[in-house]
């Protein structure tokens, strides 16, 4: 993510502000341009309906009819707002949605694709558990990406991740994990690339409920993180695509925030043999040479992770990227830079 500044007072602000908190202008990100704007009378832009709520600060253009940015667009379910606690869940919701968005838009992703027979399109529904104990499934479906709201939940959230005895678990990894289902669609299915794929990540030609069934019955191999980013990565090729897609989206993002910021690895009381140095001169979307970007996520991740330690918090990135996981990131992002 960049950095924005107002650009009336010149205040750093975050992504999601729709105020400056220093000169008091309201604000707004326009997704075709990819940056925050101060808005005026005279701008041309308003906001997203969903600003009503406070859970959306994209701007449209001010003739548009359809009162919707191109990130809320894509909703087909929300909530029940009469439940204060499901305003606050979607609000947590649209804040990791949109960060995926910006994502996907600065990876020139398309958001349909068109299948034999039919057109996937990225669709979002955002749904609680039913009275009756009905549960909703989070998943993915020919476009269709599911979200128990209760994962915004930052409690509920902790314990399936205790549960489930994970390393990482946030709703922006939901997102971005379920996302890469519909990306393998685009850019895998019924393409060229899938013998390589197949060779990296497994044939996905195998069951896939015969599989799931299997790894929530056996687990993870012992030695599962010689080849693999997570456990659940184990369970069919899938999931190994998806997780490492999600790790992707991590690795892309997070090198981006750090370049805005100029940041830079130079540990003083090391030398340059130990390996973790690294700086970022250019923005990693604009880096075609995946070994630039792999050279400068992992000191940076040891970096952060030293960081987090020092405040009693886990590690920032608590994985360890083996060689066969490093070449299939190396594969993804080759598909958008050949």
């Amino acid at each position: 993510m960049k950095v924005y500044t107002c650009n009336n007072c010149h205040n750093p602000l975050y992504f999601e502000n729709s105020i400056c908190l220093n000169c008091g202008y309201a604000v707004g990100f326009d997704p075709t341009a990819l940056t925050m704007l101060t808005l005026e009378p005279e701008s041309g832009y308003k906001y997203c309906r969903n600003a009503e709520y406070a859970v959306c600060n994209w701007l449209i253009p001010a003739t548009s009819e359809s009162g919707f940015c191109i990130a809320c667009t894509l909703n087909r379910v929300i909530p029940s707002l009469e439940d204060n606690a499901n305003r606050l869940r979607w609000k947590n919701m649209e804040v990791a949605k949109h960060r995926l968005i910006y994502s996907l838009l600065r990876l020139h992703l398309p958001f349909e694709v068109t299948c034999p027979g039919k057109t996937e399109s990225i669709i979002f529904d955002f749904m609680a558990d039913s009275p009756n104990g009905e549960h909703v499934m989070t998943g993915h479906d020919n476009g269709i990406i599911t979200i128990n709201i209760a994962e915004a939940d930052e409690a509920q959230r902790t314990r399936n991740k205790q549960d489930l005895g994970e390393r990482y678990r946030t709703l922006l990894g939901h997102f971005r994990h379920e996302i890469g289902h519909f990306y393998w669609d685009v850019l895998i299915r019924d393409r060229p690339v899938i013998d390589k794929y197949r060779q990296l990540f497994g044939d996905e030609r195998k069951d896939y409920s015969a599989a799931l069934a299997t790894y929530y019955s056996n687990g993870a191999p012992a030695d599962w993180d010689q080849r693999f980013v997570s456990p659940y990565a184990t369970s069919h090729p899938w999931e190994d695509w998806a997780e490492t897609w999600a790790h992707y989206l991590h690795m892309m993002d997070t090198l981006e925030t750090a370049w805005s910021f100029g940041i830079s690895v130079d540990p003083v009381e090391l030398d340059e043999s130990a390996g973790i140095s690294a700086s970022i001169p250019k923005d990693p979307y604009k880096m075609k040479d995946f070994n630039r970007l792999i050279r400068r996520w992992l000191p940076l991740c040891f970096a952060v992770n030293s960081m987090n330690r020092s405040m009693g918090h886990p590690d920032f990135y608590p994985f360890i990227l083996s060689s066969p996981v490093i070449e299939k990131l190396r594969f993804i992002h080759g598909l958008g830079n050949a």
